[in-house]
């Protein structure tokens, strides 16, 4: 049953010009207020179907000054996205008339919404759990096919209905222990019960460590692969960012120390997002500038999930390449030997020597070669060249990964007190643990604190 709370509005569409703009309402006055605020001869929005749009007019009450010619859906609930009556306004895309829409219905009685707080209603409501409210946002934060499927999948309740699954076998568990101990009908009761939950124990182990291998995946689908491309300076690493994005994104020049700051982009690469990184150069200077972009270039190889390495293979390798070898020796890594259109400088059997295992790739921005040897060496690296599959499921978001992470330990707890010969009631006290860890999940067991500070990262109007 829907819980009772006060009518908020808020922008739907992102600020700027566009064709149209979207101003929702949802609570038990959006239909009285928005009857205030239209004007189309013998029509009530009140009295119309649910699920219905209607063409007409909005206007100020106080002045009975036209705001706009609009379009208006009609949703009531519980059929709807918060299970409350919504009301969508679709005015015209520039900020002063919706931001007019919107503060003439605030005047009228509507609070405005606080971000996140539509979807928020919808969780509390009961129509989404948490892990799909958490979805919304993947989804429209999506950056790859792969990834909007993914999140689109747990949207859908996928990922809900396994952790359901989990949690009523804990709970079946945990029911027949209780029955064993408070009606013992045999002597050997405590073994009976220690051999069902070391064999409930077991099995749900190996279903959460199966979810669990696909959390690095996940995450690189949800977050984007965090990739830098380091290098000395005028080695082709602004050249590489912009043939990968397709675009102009970084400035290219002959000039050393062009790039002096981070360079940030996405790409997609296979179906996975890469969050591109390009560093300035990194050498000695005595540029003040430069050297906090130097600086910057080092702390972004410390946070990379990959590391581009980019050569120039028409120069000898100078200290600073050795260097650079050296401090990504133990990284996810690729080395680019760029400028293959050039006379080589190099030993190929020299670099694939300081390489070990990263793979070594040749390319030319000049030429536009060697591109598709990257992505494939990129996929190879970290999907082994496999496909990402568009209806797998895939567990991505961190705060689930953290809590499915805390009930393996959890079980595994299990298992060692049973192993140990610790008494049945003691070990299933670990057994509940994993249960209610589950539900923080879902949402079935969390605290509000909690529930405000997720969703306070939402966009506004969701």
């Amino acid at each position: 049953m829907a819980t009772d709370f006060d009518t908020i509005a808020a922008i739907s569409t992102p600020p700027g010009e566009g064709g149209i703009g979207i101003v929702r309402i949802s609570g038990e006055d959006a239909l009285s207020i928005a009857d205030k605020l239209y004007r189309m001869k013998g029509k009530k929005l009140s009295q119309v179907d649910s699920h219905t749009i209607h063409y007409g007019h909005l206007i100020d009450p106080k002045t009975d000054q036209i705001l706009d010619e609009v379009m208006v859906t009609v949703l009531k609930g519980p059929k709807t996205y918060t299970r409350e009556d919504i009301v969508e306004i679709n005015t015209h895309g520039g900020m002063l008339v919706i931001n007019q829409v919107l503060q003439t219905i605030l005047s009228q009685g509507a609070r405005a919404a606080q971000p996140g707080e539509f979807t928020k209603r919808a969780f509390l409501n009961g129509r989404i759990d948490l892990s799909q409210a958490e979805a919304v946002m993947d989804v429209i934060e999506s950056k790859t096919e792969a990834s909007k499927s993914n999140a689109f999948n747990q949207l859908s309740g996928d990922l809900s209905a396994v952790i359901q699954s989990l949690r009523q076998e804990i709970l079946n568990v945990l029911a027949q222990v209780e029955v064993n101990i408070d009606y013992p009908e045999y002597d050997e009761v405590e073994e009976m019960t220690s051999s069902l939950l070391m064999t409930e124990a077991e099995e749900l182990l190996d279903q959460i460590t199966s979810i669990l291998s696909t959390a690095q995946q996940g995450r690189i689908l949800r977050e984007g692969l965090k990739t830098t491309i380091i290098g000395r300076p005028n080695v082709g690493k602004s050249s590489l960012l912009n043939r990968l994005l397709g675009e102009e994104k970084a400035i290219v020049t002959d000039i050393e120390g062009t790039t002096r700051d981070i360079v940030e982009d996405y790409v997609n690469v296979r179906g996975v997002p890469l969050k591109l990184i390009d560093t300035a150069g990194i050498r000695e200077t005595d540029d003040a500038v430069e050297k906090i972009g130097v600086e910057r270039s080092r702390q972004a190889i410390k946070e990379a999930d990959l590391i581009l390495f980019v050569l120039d293979q028409s120069q000898a390798l100078n200290p600073t390449d050795h260097d650079l070898m050296k401090l990504t020796q133990d990284e996810n890594r690729i080395l680019v030997l760029n400028k293959s259109d050039l006379e080589t400088a190099v030993s190929l059997e020299e670099i694939k020597d300081l390489a070990g295992n990263s793979p070594v790739i040749s390319t030319s921005m000049t030429n536009q070669s060697g591109i598709d040897d990257l992505e494939e060496a990129i996929a190879q690296l970290f999907f082994q060249g496999e496909t990402i599959e568009k209806d797998a499921n895939y567990v991505s978001n961190t705060r689930h990964i953290s809590l499915l992470k805390e009930t393996q330990q959890s079980l595994e707890d299990v298992i060692t007190g049973l192993e140990m010969g610790m008494p049945v009631d003691l070990v299933q006290i670990d057994m509940t643990h994993a249960w209610e860890t589950l539900g923080e999940i879902t949402g079935e067991t969390m605290q509000d604190e909690l529930l405000n500070e997720l969703f306070s990262s939402f966009c506004l109007g969701k």
